[in-house]
């Protein structure tokens, strides 16, 4: 499969730009074969690998190890350590966080409550739908008929919400307070904001 990868990868990109997968002479043209049984086989060989498959009407289209992506290895956010050229390990960021998919949903975070958390403005945070959870999970809760994202805390009077940032109180519920989802994760473009 090494030798595949590179093939792969510029099929990975084409897809990317086009949302679409190439023709076969496509294919050939873009990976640099030359002949029409090189290309069958390199997809073939792609399909055997779970990378590719047909549709009902014989067109190509990526199959679920398509959107897999690299882990290569751990990598310290403290003092540096060498480099490590071990193998790697396939992750399909689905698989990765999306356990349900038919009871997950993205929302883009708005505002700067729970930076405390790691969760920034922009931010596309991963909710996995259920009606309950439990005291210290963070939550996006319906709050008096608005969304909110917030730990769920539990004290004496009662379930309320609390933020990932000392500047903001917490929200205890005038009426009615509803879990919406449990956060599973995020992905972020880029890097956060740095406070000077």
């Amino acid at each position: 499969m090494e030798p595949d990868r590179k093939y792969l990868s510029t099929l990975q990109d084409y897809y990317a730009a086009n949302r679409i997968l190439p023709s076969y002479s496509t294919i050939g043209r873009l990976v640099g074969l030359s002949s029409k049984s090189s290309v069958a086989a390199l997809v073939q060989r792609l399909k055997e690998a779970g990378f590719l498959e047909l549709t009902r009407d014989r067109r190509l289209r990526p199959a679920s190890r398509f959107f897999e992506r690299t882990v290569s290895d751990t990598v310290r956010a403290g003092s540096p350590a060498p480099a490590n050229e071990v193998g790697y390990e396939p992750l399909a960021i689905d698989n990765f966080l999306v356990k349900k998919p038919s009871a997950t949903t993205l929302f883009k975070v708005k505002g700067d409550s729970m930076v405390e958390a790691g969760i920034y403005e922009g931010d596309l945070v991963v909710i996995e739908k259920k009606a309950s959870a439990l005291p210290g999970d963070i939550v996006l809760a319906i709050v008096d008929n608005e969304f909110t994202l917030k730990y769920l805390a539990l004290d004496r009077r009662g379930f309320f919400l609390r933020p990932g940032n000392k500047a903001y109180a917490p929200i205890r519920p005038e009426s009615d307070l509803e879990i919406f989802g449990v956060y599973v994760g995020l992905v972020r473009k880029g890097l956060p904001k740095l406070e000077h």
